[in-house]
């Protein structure tokens, strides 16, 4: 190799070594970008979690303070927020913060809506906020709800949950789940043993109608069968019984709020009263004089409290605007009837102390009227007694409202034929709301008589926005929605 060749071979060396020397210099380079660019990004991505546990942090801070006070909707302080608190580690290192905007509910509703903000001290820059909406439930979470054994026969449609602390036979159609307490019982309307806690007797398809004889696969120990041709979406029995006893403290506590900000009216020293909703925000009320005087034979069962519950002759007394607080509260019989657009309002029939003997009823034989269906309109009745349609009613008939019977139920007498002709017979009945009734619960009877057609509909606006004073079913705050804005 001469001189020349040698030194060549030197320059190409030495140049390779700087290519090689270069790449590995600009590979280094964009490894060490690369991993500073994941460091930073799994440091931004555990502040980001970190700062959604802050603000979940937030929500359950105001969950467990709701509990403690829970018509306390500013943080214990008196300014409208946001309400900023520190959050410690185990180890109370303060690492962030969380802060809350606290929206009360509206007038007659439970729902509070919470947004709480979450930032981490490491990058003040990340922020995640969750908006939760939360609500206390009403009674009103039924369509129907009984204390007792019931049965919803032929030409029963019922759309909304019904749940009986008793047996439940349902000869109609359900759209909604339907469960009762028992496990099993002597349903009273047929013959021989024991059936399921929720059954029926309808022939299941091809077949048709219904069979009173007792059923063997409605009954234990058979397997519950899937009777979607009436339980569309299913029966669940036995269920936790409901508390029917704290509507009695309701009754006595709705009187003395009706006597301080409601509209309140000792007895009638008659037979009672007429309210009648007018659509511009008043209602008229009149002293029922007389009541109808049905014929003797109508009454051949001799019911207990058995009478024509309609009104002969009444006086106006005045014509009065919605009280503040919502609450109508009458000591004596009671009878409703027209139609709100814009108003929550509670009638409340009771007389005190509590007698069996002197309780007191609602009656409904017109149109109980919303205007608006969005949870604006609202009414309820709560009775002490009954609430009825009675012997003269519409014979096609629409009931907006919650209906509560605390010690007796809601329903129509027993009309019979050919002494309460024509009235015995009526043909569709439609409710919008929720039925709660401490005994039996019906409109109709097995030999034709009452109302033909029943359709009984849930109002769910009713769950969380139940009406003036009705009862809810627990001071616990639940979820209604959890949502992650940022």
């Amino acid at each position: 190799m001469t001189l020349k060749n040698k030194n060549l071979n030197s320059g190409q060396i030495s140049f390779q070594i700087l290519i090689f020397g270069s790449v590995a210099v600009l590979f280094l380079a964009g490894f060490l970008v690369w991993l500073d660019t994941t460091t930073k990004s799994i440091l931004r991505a555990f502040d980001r979690e970190q700062a959604l546990t802050i603000a979940e942090a937030g929500i359950e801070y105001y969950r467990w303070h709701l509990a403690h006070a829970p018509q306390d909707y500013t943080d214990g302080a008196t300014s409208t927020g946001p309400y900023v608190h520190s959050y410690y580690d185990k180890n109370n290192n303060l690492i962030g913060a969380f802060s809350l905007t606290i929206t009360p509910p509206q007038v007659g509703s439970t729902v509070v809506t919470i947004e709480s903000s979450g930032k981490v001290m490491a990058d003040p820059s990340i922020e995640k906020i969750i908006k939760v909406r939360m609500g206390v439930p009403s009674f009103a979470k039924y369509a129907a709800v009984l204390n007792a054994n019931v049965r919803f026969g032929q030409g029963t449609e019922v759309f909304g949950a019904i749940h009986s602390n008793g047996g439940v036979r349902f000869d109609g159609l359900a759209h909604n789940l339907v469960t009762g307490a028992l496990a099993s019982y002597n349903d009273p309307d047929h013959t021989g043993n024991n059936e399921f806690g929720v059954h029926t007797h309808v022939n299941p398809p091809p077949g048709s109608g219904i069979n009173d004889n007792f059923r063997p696969l409605e009954a234990p120990t058979s397997t519950v069968q899937n009777r979607t041709d009436v339980f569309l979406a299913g029966r669940n029995f036995p269920v936790p019984a409901v508390d029917f006893t704290g509507i009695t403290q309701d009754l006595a506590q709705m009187r003395a709020d009706s006597l301080i900000n409601g509209f309140h009216a000792s007895s009638s020293s008659a037979s009672g009263y007429n309210v009648v909703f007018q659509t511009n925000g008043t209602f008229n009320l009149f002293r029922v004089n007389s009541l109808i005087s049905p014929s003797s034979t109508c009454d051949a069962a001799s019911q207990s409290g058995w009478g024509s519950w309609s009104v002969k002759t009444e006086t106006l007394l005045a014509n009065y605007p919605m009280p503040n607080n919502g609450l109508i509260f009458l000591e004596d019989n009671v009878w409703v009837s027209g139609q709100i657009n814009g108003s929550r309002v509670t009638v409340a029939s009771a007389r005190f102390p509590d007698n069996p003997a002197t309780r007191s009823s609602i009656t409904v034989n017109h149109n109980l009227l919303y205007t608006n269906y969005d949870g604006t309109d609202v009414i309820s009745l709560i009775a002490q007694n009954n609430i009825n349609i009675g012997l003269v009613s519409d014979n096609v008939i629409r009931v907006d409202a919650a209906l509560m019977a605390q010690n007796g139920r809601v329903g129509r007498y027993y009309y019979e034929s050919p002494g309460c002709s024509p009235y015995h017979v009526r043909s569709t009945i439609t409710t919008f709301g929720m039925i709660g009734s401490s005994q039996r619960y019906g409109f109709a009877y097995t030999d034709s008589t009452g109302y033909q057609t029943r359709n009984l509909n849930y109002d769910s606006n009713l769950l969380y926005s139940p009406p003036p004073s009705f009862h809810l079913t627990t001071d616990a705050y639940e979820t209604i929605s959890w949502d992650e804005i940022r």
